[in-house]
């Protein structure tokens, strides 16, 4: 069974299987330290309620069987220690089926969580870690030499992931056909990082040049990852290049980091590998190689539609096991940026005088002269929805209004997810949201002022509420 086998590519599978497992690690840390407030028993979005509006055929999760935060809390931190286990080399000191079965384990325990998750889940990066997490179930250990379909497999996904986001890009904001969306998405992504300010202040011509080779990369070199060594290889090193930019130019979960451990299988890295043994794979395991590739092609039709459709989706999920999906990103750009400021007082009665202090965010932008913070592959779920919530109250409907009530209650697990309480702890009498536009200060005004950003003040978007009054909807 030669044909099955692509034992050049030993090295590249090793490094796709030890960074994914470094990512799942970073997932279930990011569930285990932020659920609690998110989705907990006493979370803004309570699993138990959702629970009792689903079924398991519509979202498949153990927790179906039993809830609580104590089991949540144990499937978070044991699939953490699992994938710190395969990262360090367990998969590779097992028989062939017991590292299949650890592979199967962390893909099942992080479906359980994504699909209780809602809101706070539904990221397309969440999709792709399960879809990449379903197909290293299948790539073997150091028992037998990488199979060949599942490489390609692996390679049908990265093309997806790129091609679909250089389609929607150049189907959606007028922008991207005229190469001027980098003139304003470096400052108006959803969290930018340490580089962005840096990066938005780039000439103009060379933002043109950054668009021009995104839609390069993103709508031609993919066809390439199919094509004979060495051409896969640079079409893969193209991708990576591309990502490692995104990656110093803002914060976007685990998605770039994923993209790139996606592209190392397709890379030749056979000169810095030791020689392997090359045993014949087991029937049983070939049988269930073939198996999966016949899943995946009968169902990637749908995700192919999407690709070839005027009206194509973006981040979409076709079953409730995210087997096979649908990518992409920024189909439109911000030209400005809006900021939730949420204050707290407490004056029993708010007038013209009462002192309002600020609640810090970790990641999305608040004090001015606070200097964006990198924390990808990290995911701030509460940030990135705040950014949302700027966007329109609508994203915040269902869960906003909890928010501010946790506030006011002094809530301590809602507290951990800020950077900084006002108030060290005791709760405020009032609680208020407010609308500002933000921008990236000038060269002239960042050594005049030490502020990073420069900010007015659009509208309100919550009126000051308190305890015994529940918050209502933010403004339309």
């Amino acid at each position: 069974m030669e044909w099955f086998t692509a034992p050049e590519l030993w090295m590249g599978r090793t490094v796709f299987q030890r960074g994914l497992a470094v990512l799942y690690c970073v997932a279930f840390l990011s569930a285990a330290l932020q659920f609690r407030a998110l989705i907990g028993e006493r979370g803004m979005l309570p699993v138990p309620a959702y629970l009792r509006r689903t079924t398991p055929l519509r979202s498949p999760s153990l927790f179906h069987w039993r809830y609580s935060d104590r089991l949540f809390a144990a499937v978070a931190w044991s699939g953490a220690a699992l994938a710190a286990a395969l990262a360090a080399g367990a998969g590779d000191a097992v028989p062939l089926p017991v590292a299949m079965l650890g592979w199967l384990a962390l893909w099942g325990l992080y479906l359980s969580i994504v699909n209780v998750g809602q809101t706070w889940y539904a990221f397309g990066w969440e999709s792709l870690l399960l879809e990449t997490g379903f197909l290293a179930v299948f790539l073997g250990n150091d028992d037998v030499a990488p199979p060949l379909l599942v490489l390609l497999l692996l390679r049908w996904l990265l093309f997806r992931v790129e091609f679909g986001a250089g389609l929607i890009k150049i189907r959606g904001d007028a922008c991207w056909r005229q190469l001027t969306c980098l003139c304003h998405h470096h400052e108006t992504q959803p969290m930018p990082g340490p580089l962005s300010w840096f990066f938005h202040r780039l000439p103009r011509p060379l933002h043109r040049v950054e668009a021009a080779a995104n839609h390069v990369v993103q709508l031609g070199v993919p066809f390439f990852l199919f094509a004979p060594q060495p051409v896969a290889s640079v079409a893969a090193g193209l991708m990576i290049a591309t990502q490692l930019w995104l990656v110093l130019s803002g914060n976007f979960a685990w998605l770039n980091w994923l993209t790139i451990v996606l592209a190392a299988p397709a890379l030749d890295l056979s000169a810095f590998a030791s020689d392997h043994p090359r045993p014949d794979p087991p029937l049983w395991y070939a049988v269930l190689v073939v198996a999966l590739t016949a899943l995946v092609l009968v169902r990637s039709h749908r995700p192919v539609r999407n690709l070839l459709s005027r009206h194509q989706s973006m981040n979409r999920s076709y079953d409730p096991f995210h087997l096979v999906n649908t990518y992409g990103a920024f189909g439109t750009v911000g030209r400005v940026r809006d900021e939730i400021v949420v204050e707290g007082t407490t004056d029993e009665t708010p007038g013209p005088d009462t002192e309002w202090r600020e609640y810090g965010f970790k990641g999305k932008p608040g004090d001015p002269r606070r200097w964006p913070r990198q924390f990808a592959p990290y995911h701030l779920r509460l940030d990135w929805l705040m950014w949302f919530a700027a966007l329109s109250p609508g994203y915040a409907r269902a869960w906003f209004g909890a928010f501010v009530e946790r506030l006011l209650a002094a809530d301590r697990d809602t507290l951990r997810l800020l950077a900084h309480d006002p108030f060290a702890g005791a709760p405020p009498v009032h609680v208020r949201a407010r609308l500002y536009r933000y921008r990236f200060s000038t060269w002239g005004e960042l050594r005049a002022t030490g502020a990073w950003w420069q900010r007015r003040l659009v509208r309100e978007y919550l009126p000051p509420v308190r305890l015994d009054t529940p918050p209502g909807p933010p403004a339309p």
